[in-house]
């Protein structure tokens, strides 16, 4: 059992569960706090949504997170809010007051995780200088709210109640200056035979890679965004668990400024939410894509390194990395080495990891001059989906041609994949020129011999061949008339 001590609601709690319980059932299994509904059990509908607050410059800041697919023990030294916290002395929470006012709710099983995307919201825009409707964007509020399903009452008085909140006076309750439990040790030891449940947490590097060598079999977790699908929809107990989120190095950003190394370190425990700004100032491309990277529960509570150690073919972000020539570091007791990402991928979930090791931080180059990156995903949904296909081209224009072209796929192949022969089809490509369109042809027949991509519930196998040719037809009309939008953008406001 992992024992778990936190604040809910601004109580402190202590709790001894095993180690794959996750949040949900937390509260409401051991809790009695029914509040917070289960939908989907896979972090898609966000009728679960709970926020966990966490000290920050002398505040506490709170985030949503589905409680279904976050582990129970990332909690520790944590504050979980749910929806029966909200009200103080018989005065509604503004969020819940306006979605009463708006007509917000019909069946209400959704309404709880609703009401604490919003609160979220509105806790982290009140704490700044600006008023809420200043700041409240359409982008913002698309993203608060992206994650939240409702199939009864249709989305137009959420977001009425959304834009409303700032009209209901608030004070903050008492359990917001609440004091935290402090962190305690959580590890756990297993027994000789390694039969027994076991949950470790570790804070270093040096520790997590000494409980990798000792237990191998372990499941590493992070984000849980991913991995806790096992336990909700296949039942495999996840009773085996060393829990990364706490390790000091991975969490961290670096820029590296040397002159034959310049660009970013960026710890595998880093969140895609912790990412979006330096992407909006390095990578608009890809901060672009995190917007239709899940929810902003999911990106909340995913992490960049656990993208790349699931190994998974549609992932979205390993493409992306390929294009821009990322790097990525292993390590283990015996130290730590690198190698290039495209060499990390082996095979379908197979990578390049020994048992023993770790991935701890991705480097991403610094941009060279007049480099470009394009990223485009196709999926049935808009956000919240899983990628059918993903491209990403990374290239510069040097004199009219093309130049240094990476390109690269997800949902073409065992892994995320370099598409080599169409990228040597437009190397030296001149933009301008009548035989340009004869390069792009090329790159497009050149994909046929870079990928044999499967057939499965989210496309065809033809179906993923000729929306890969099409993006590279999307690329070159987009170079060819750059001051024209090709394609409605996915956040078209």
């Amino acid at each position: 059992m992992a024992t778990i001590a936190f604040l809910l609601n601004g109580t402190p709690q202590r709790c001894n569960v095993s180690p794959d319980t996750s949040i949900l059932t937390l509260l409401r299994e051991h809790l009695a706090q029914t509040g917070t509904k289960e939908g989907c059990a896979s972090g898609d509908c966000g009728a679960c949504t709970v926020a966990i607050g966490e000290l920050t410059a002398d505040r506490q800041h709170f985030t949503s997170a589905n409680a279904c697919i976050t582990p129970a023990h990332q909690l520790q030294g944590r504050h979980l809010v749910t929806v029966e916290g909200l009200s103080e002395k018989g005065h509604l929470h503004p969020a819940q007051e306006a979605m009463i006012e708006c007509h917000g709710s019909q069946c209400g099983f959704c309404t709880p995780g609703i009401v604490m995307s919003l609160f979220t919201l509105h806790s982290d825009l009140t704490q700044r200088p600006a008023p809420l409707l200043q700041e409240l964007s359409p982008e913002r509020l698309e993203a608060a709210l992206g994650g939240n399903l409702c199939r009864c009452t249709g989305y137009r008085p959420i977001r009425d109640a959304a834009l409303r909140m700032n009209d209901t006076p608030y004070e903050r309750p008492q359990w917001f200056d609440a004091t935290l439990p402090a962190s305690e040790g959580n590890t756990q030891t297993t027994d000789s035979l390694g039969t027994a449940p076991f949950f470790a947490q570790p804070t270093s590097l040096e520790e997590l890679t000494q409980l990798r060598q000792a237990s191998p079999q372990a499941r590493l977790v992070a984000g849980g965004t991913d991995l806790w699908l096992e336990s909700t929809q296949r039942l495999v107990p996840l009773d085996r668990l060393i829990d990364v989120s706490r390790v000091a190095e991975l969490l961290t950003v670096e820029e590296a400024t040397h002159e034959n190394q310049r660009g970013w370190w960026i710890g595998a425990g880093v969140t895609y939410t912790q990412l979006e700004p330096l992407f909006e100032a390095h990578f608009p491309a890809f901060a672009h894509l995190l917007h239709r990277l899940g929810s902003q529960q999911v990106r909340n509570r995913g992490t960049l390194g656990g993208n790349i150690a699931n190994a998974s073919p549609i992932g979205d972000t390993p493409p992306v990395l390929l294009a821009l020539g990322a790097q990525v570091v292993l390590a283990s007791v015996n130290g730590e080495r690198g190698l290039a990402l495209e060499d990390f991928f082996l095979d379908y979930k197979k990578t390049a990891l020994a048992a023993d090791e770790v991935v701890s931080r991705i480097f991403i180059p610094q941009p060279t001059e007049g480099s470009q990156l394009r990223v485009w995903k196709l999926s049935k949904r808009r956000e919240d989906d899983i990628s059918a296909l993903l491209g990403a081209f990374s290239y510069r224009i040097v004199q009219g041609s093309l130049r240094d072209v990476r390109i690269a796929f997800g949902g073409m192949a065992a892994t995320p994949k370099r598409a080599r022969a169409a990228e040597a089809a437009l190397e030296g490509c001149i933009i301008s020129a009548a035989a340009s369109a004869e390069a792009f042809r090329a790159a497009q027949q050149a994909l046929d011999h870079d990928f044999q991509p499967m057939s499965d519930v989210r496309g065809s196998q033809h179906y993923r061949q000729q929306a890969a040719k099409n993006l590279i037809e999307r690329l070159y009309l987009s170079l060819s008339a750059p001051d024209h939008e090709v394609m409605l953008h996915a956040y078209a406001h």
